[in-house]
Parts: structure tokens; C-alpha cells; sequence
């Protein structure tokens, strides 16, 4: 039986297979197109005006770092006259070449995108002369515009690097191939479909409205596709303690014997913990099981206001602390291995110097960091985010609610790549008028989690604006000064080398900073796919050196590349900590009443 979902997308999906061109029908709807239009006008009007008594006019305080930047090019003007002349060569270059494809000669491009670089993927912007030249004008105009903002002498590091990620976005904003006219994609589904593609994006965006409460919310994957519990996070466990924060889970075994040493997972409570657990044949957590563990996962909660003065002491206390002892009284075992994922990581990294200062570091036989930063020195474009102006504005805002919204945080992480995870999806759901793809880590990215005010103020001031993790003695946690030089736990540190989150030279920095046993492994891919890497897809390939010195460039140029998943070889450095085999223990051990089912109710409240 055909459901009305179903013919729903059927009709959306069969837009670009109509090649009737009817006048009418296309009248008809462009009509319907312009009255969905209104309707999102005054949808977007009403909210505008609902939010304009609370809403800076420049929050970002972009206005007076471009302000500077203007103010510095007016005072070169020689060199603004030049840079111009420069442009208006490669415009004259440019038309020379689109007259000589005109007249039939071959002519070779003059600028190319980058080879990842999708958005000029269909034929026809290399095969129309009038869509290449769109193309490649618009390709000389962003190349003149970003290295001319770089270009500019005497503005401090901070402003210079906000101008920079601005401009960008502005950049790919302005992209032909985000505009009907100009996107020979679009203009193709639009003369075949009579215009039905229009409204159906339309209508996806008038959903997306009202999906946010008046605010966008770009639909990233269908989410009626996905349901925790039954085809994602599915690996058969049961929450074995609850407090504030977070439950803990326990995995049930798929192996007769496991290794004695039980094994934690921290995930970041930025996002949720079944990035590591999405479907059976790229969970991490399920093939950690089929290996032998005894493993426990960090469910967070979905912070409401009444857990807005939750500070990160308590995450340590009520996080991996609590943990180690439930897990202790299930397991027997006063000795345990932790891996951090993310802001996991950095906590983890917290804890251990705790346990350090408190006599108790022998109660994590191993770490394992997973794309974590404690040195934020160069933390990449996130820091765009972080000065006085922006971290005044964001805690006056969380100091109402409490919390801050996880919507907020997906649109921080979207725009560090926004061809991919926001025009992108402009296109396809609005553009073309098609239905969001089916895609596991899609729906987990779009599952946002709320950050508690006080926890997420200390976070960003103490460890990104302020980076004083790094600083022996300069934070005091759970009443102990921290001070990560006096970790000695052996650590095994995965990161990847296209993460835009966590920057792989920046995590390098841990090696020149921990004690021990130090495995640093660099996968290929980013943040999230370089980690989420299963042996059974042999992708990406990672890097290994057994040498760890000052320069992670120095680092990587004697590194050996392997192929495939690095999980096999964190199992190998694992064995070393893992201890001997004994039987499989059951979730609670005969001593704690599981509270309910994997993957408990934590997970599944939503913002």
C-alpha cells in the first residue's frame, strides 16, 4: 500500500521525469510558487519582528572588523588600483576565451574549481559556454575578492581570520549555482517539471519553517527514515545507572569470554552519543563488542534550564567519576581504559590529572582520544566565534533560558562548511524541489543538544578564548589544580586530517604534553567520517610514526601510510591494557537492576 509520505515523495522525486512543457500547467504553477512565496514572507516578517527587541543588530560584531578592513584598503590605494587591474584582466582573458568557444575553438579553462568541489558537477557547466563563463567569472570573483582580504597588511590575527571566514561565506553564498537562473540543474527540472520543482521547494521550506518556530531549519536527511532504537543506536545493551547528566550504558557480550579490563566511552555532549553506535555495520560500539570488551557508554542528557548552573566539575563528577565506580561495582574491577570522544577527550584529559593529583591514576590503565584538543591555541575556525563582543552577547542570551539552544550550535558547525551542509541542501529540497537524502550520520547531525549556561561559559572562556587548560595550575577542577604535563597514562591519540573541528596539528600537541606511552594516529577523512570508519569499508587509510617530535609537519613527513580503518590497530595497542580473558559479563552484573533498555531515554529527547 502506497502511503500519502510515500506519494508524496513519489510526486516530488519524479519532477525532473515530466517533459510535458504546458504552458498552463507552468502558469498555474508559477501562481502556486508566488502565494507559497507570501506565505513564507510573512512568516518570515512575523518572526523578525518578534525577535527584533532582543536581537543585536551585529552579533557577530562582523560590522567593525570590515569597517577596519575598508579603512586599511582605502589607506593603500595603489595597491586596491592594482589588485582591481588584476581582476579586470582575467575578466578580459576570460571574455576572450568565451568568444573563441563561441567561434568553435577549443579553449582551455583559465580557472577550474577544486576537484572536491561539487556544485559544478553537472555537464553543463563545463559543456554551455554561457553557464562555464557564469562559472568561471564567479570563480575569478571569489579568488580576487578572498586573497584580497588576506592580502590586506596590520590587522590582528583574531579580526583577520573573522574578515576571512566572512568573506568566505559570503562567497559561497553568492555561488550561480545557488540561483534558479543561473543553475543549469535547476533551469532543467523547472522546464520539465512545468515548475512543479519550485513548489515543491516551496513546500519543504514552508515545512522547514515550521519545523524551527519561524526560524529555517534546513532539513539535512529524512528523518522519518531513522528511529533511535529501532534502526539506529540498535546495539543490544541496558542502561545500568542514571544521575543529572547522563546514564550509563552497558552492552550485552556477543562473545562467550571477554577481556577483564572493562573498556568507558565519553562521547562530547555537544551532540549525541550514537555517533558511535548509528547502524550495525558502522558502529563502533558494536564491533568494540564483537571484539571482546565489556564496554559502557556516556549517554548526556538534553540539558533543560533546570540544569543551567551545571558546571564542568560536575561533568567530571557526575561523568566519568560516577561511571568508574558503577562500573567498578558491576564488573569487580578497580581498573578501567576510557575513550574520550571530542570535548569527551578533553574532559577525559581533565580527569586524568585529577586522579593524578588524587593518587588514583592507576584506575585508568589506558586513553584513547578520539579528534580531542587541549592545547586550543590554533583551534581552527570555531574560533572565529570566540571574542569578548560574541561570548558577552551568547551568555546574555543563555542567561535567559539557561541553556543554550543546540539549533544554535548545528548552525556553528554547518557553516564551517557550508557548500556542503547548507547550500548544498538549499539546492536539492528548495531548488530541485526533492525529498532530504536517507542518511544515518545526517539524522545523528541534525539531532542537536542543548549546552547548560554555566558549563559552556567556563568551557569556551577558559579553554578556547583563554586556553588555559595547557597552563600547569592555571584551572582548578573538582578542587584540584590541573595541570596535564603530569599525565602518565599510556594514550593512544586518533585524529584525521581533514578535520575543520578539531585540526589535526592541534591535537598533535597533546604528544609534547602527555606522559608515557604515546601512539599518535592520523586517519584520512574528517571529524566525524575519519572516526566513524569501519575495517569492512577499507576507506580513508591512516598514518603511523613511532617518533614523536616537536613539528607535526616533521611528524607526518616520515609517517608510514597504511590502508584501511585504523580500529584494527587501536585493538592491537588495546591488547596491551585489555588484560587476560574471563566470561561475558551480563549488563549490571547480578549487582545493579538495569533501569531499561538500550539506548535508554536520555538520548531521545529532542530540542
Amino acid at each position: 500500500m502506497t502511503t500519502a509520505q510515500d506519494k508524496k515523495s513519489q510526486d516530488k522525486n519524479s519532477t525532473s521525469e515530466s517533459h510535458t512543457h504546458e504552458p498552463l500547467e507552468f502558469a498555474k504553477n508559477m501562481a502556486n510558487a508566488a502565494e507559497k512565496c507570501q506565505l513564507i514572507m510573512q512568516e518570515f516578517l512575523t518572526r523578525q519582528a518578534q525577535d527584533a527587541p532582543n536581537t543585536p543588530f551585529d552579533p557577530m560584531n562582523v560590522g567593525t572588523a570590515f569597517m577596519e578592513l575598508f579603512g586599511r584598503l582605502m589607506s593603500d590605494p595603489v595597491k586596491l588600483v592594482e589588485r582591481q587591474f588584476s581582476l579586470w584582466q582575467d575578466y578580459l582573458h576570460l571574455w576572450q576565451n568565451a568568444t573563441g568557444r563561441l567561434l568553435g575553438d577549443e579553449e582551455k579553462p583559465i580557472i577550474e574549481p577544486d576537484s572536491k568541489d561539487k556544485r559544478f558537477k553537472d555537464e553543463a557547466w563545463q559543456e554551455n559556454t554561457v553557464f562555464d563563463f557564469l562559472k568561471q567569472s564567479y570563480l575569478l570573483s571569489a579568488r580576487w575578492l578572498q586573497s584580497s582580504v588576506r592580502g590586506v597588511e596590520g590587522m590582528d590575527a583574531h579580526t583577520a581570520r573573522k574578515i576571512d571566514f566572512y568573506t568566505r561565506q559570503f562567497v559561497d553564498a553568492m555561488s550561480p549555482s545557488n540561483f534558479v537562473m543561473t543553475n543549469p540543474e535547476v533551469l532543467k527540472a523547472t522546464i520539465e517539471s512545468n515548475g512543479e520543482n519550485l513548489v515543491h521547494g516551496l513546500e519543504n521550506m514552508l515545512e522547514d519553517l515550521e519545523r524551527g518556530k519561524g526560524h529555517l531549519r534546513i532539513s539535512m536527511t529524512d528523518t522519518e527514515a531513522f528511529e533511535i532504537g529501532v534502526n539506529i543506536a540498535v546495539t543490544p545493551g541496558k542502561v545500568v545507572y542514571q544521575n543529572d547528566l547522563m546514564q550509563l550504558i552497558q552492552y550485552e557480550p556477543q562473545t562467550k569470554e571477554v577481556y577483564k579490563t572493562p573498556l568507558l566511552i565519553m562521547p562530547a555532549w555537544i551532540n549525541k552519543y550514537y555517533i558511535l553506535d548509528l547502524q550495525p555495520d558502522n558502529s563502533l560500539v558494536n564491533w568494540l563488542v564483537q571484539q571482546g570488551h565489556t564496554v559502557f557508554i556516556v549517554s548526556w542528557v538534553n540539558p533543560d534550564e533546570t540544569l543551567g548552573k551545571k558546571s564542568f566539575d560536575h561533568y567530571m563528577a557526575e561523568g566519568p567519576l560516577a561511571a568508574m565506580d558503577v562500573i567498578e561495582t558491576i564488573t569487580g574491577e578497580s581498573e578501567i581504559s576510557i575513550a574520550g570522544y571530542c570535548l569527551g577527550g578533553t574532559l577525559l584529559a581533565t580527569t586524568l590529572s585529577w586522579l593524578h593529583a588524587k593518587k588514583q591514576q592507576h584506575r585508568v590503565k589506558s586513553a584513547t582520544y578520539l579528534t580531542t584538543m587541549v592545547d586550543f591555541t590554533e583551534a581552527g575556525e570555531l574560533s572565529v566565534f570566540i571574542d569578548e563582543e560574541q561570548l558577552k552577547m551568547l551568555e546574555s542570551r543563555m542567561s535567559e533560558t539557561g541553556y543554550l539552544e543546540g539549533s544554535e550550535m548545528a548552525l556553528t558547525f554547518n557553516m564551517l562548511r557550508a557548500n556542503d551542509l547548507i547550500w548544498s541542501f538549499v539546492i536539492n529540497n528548495y531548488l530541485l524541489g526533492k525529498d532530504p537524502f536517507r542518511f544515518d550520520l545526517l539524522y545523528w547531525n541534525s539531532d542537536s543538544t542543548r549546552m547548560p549556561a554555566t558549563m559552556h561559559s567556563f568551557y569556551l572562556r577558559n579553554m578556547y578564548q583563554k586556553n588555559l587548560l595547557v597552563k600547569p595550575n592555571a584551572l582548578t577542577i573538582g578542587g584540584e589544580p590541573i595541570d596535564l604535563g603530569r599525565i602518565t597514562t599510556p594514550s593512544y591519540i586518533i585524529s584525521t586530517r581533514e578535520d575543520h573541528i578539531a585540526p589535526w596539528k592541534s591535537t598533535y600537541a597533546a604528544t609534547q604534553i602527555y606522559k608515557g606511552d604515546i601512539r599518535f594516529v592520523l586517519s584520512g577523512s574528517g571529524h566525524i567520517a575519519g572516526a566513524v570508519n569501519p575495517p569492512s569499508k577499507n576507506k580513508y587509510g591512516y598514518c603511523t610514526n613511532g617518533k614523536l617530535p616537536a613539528s607535526p609537519d616533521e611528524w607526518l613527513k616520515n609517517a608510514k601510510e597504511h590502508p584501511g580503518s585504523w580500529w584494527p590497530d587501536w585493538q592491537e595497542w588495546q591488547k596491551k591494557f585489555a588484560g587476560t580473558k574471563v566470561p561475558a559479563r551480563i549488563p549490571g552484573g547480578g549487582k545493579l537492576k538495569p533501569i531499561e533498555d538500550a539506548p535508554g531515554s536520555y538520548v531521545r529527547v529532542m530540542v
